[in-house]
């Protein structure tokens, strides 16, 4: 998870999981691996993604402008996290600006913080998607 905050509300904090946007001629599996090689330095294969588990269209403000955005949930089992090659983070200036940590977190230290967290369907059982039975659920529109 990241925890990063609203350059605009600075008290506003909150975590939120990795990703981005879609670069040209990209799928959405690679924009994944890419995104999170980017914002973690974690390297995975394509392969390693489980999903997408779940797909929303998340409606939210952020930094004075409203976004509509799409998103594809996928989920990777990094048991050996810590016996991985890493990269040098790559962010973005807004994401310098707007990003305080980077940190692993069971869903019960996720709940036992006060942050708001982002899909805020994390604080719900993560069977759902750890036990991922192939089939992608479509959350819809959501304004968390």
């Amino acid at each position: 998870m990241m925890l990063g905050h609203d350059p605009d509300v600075p008290a506003r904090c909150f975590w939120f999981t990795p990703g981005g946007g879609i670069e040209a001629g990209e799928s959405s599996r690679e924009a994944a691996v890419r995104e999170l090689a980017e914002e973690t330095g974690y390297v995975l294969a394509t392969y390693e993604l489980r999903g997408p588990v779940w797909k929303r269209t998340a409606l939210f403000d952020f930094a004075s402008l409203p976004y509509s955005q799409t998103e594809e949930i996928f989920v990777a089992d990094l048991a050996d996290a810590d016996a991985r090659d890493r990269t040098d983070s790559a962010w973005t200036a807004q994401e310098e600006e707007s990003i305080d940590q980077v940190a692993w977190l069971s869903l019960d230290e996720l709940r036992a913080d006060s942050r708001e967290v982002f899909p805020a369907r994390l604080l719900d059982e993560w069977d759902t998607f750890l036990e991922w039975d192939g089939v992608t659920q479509d959350f819809g529109e959501v304004d968390e």
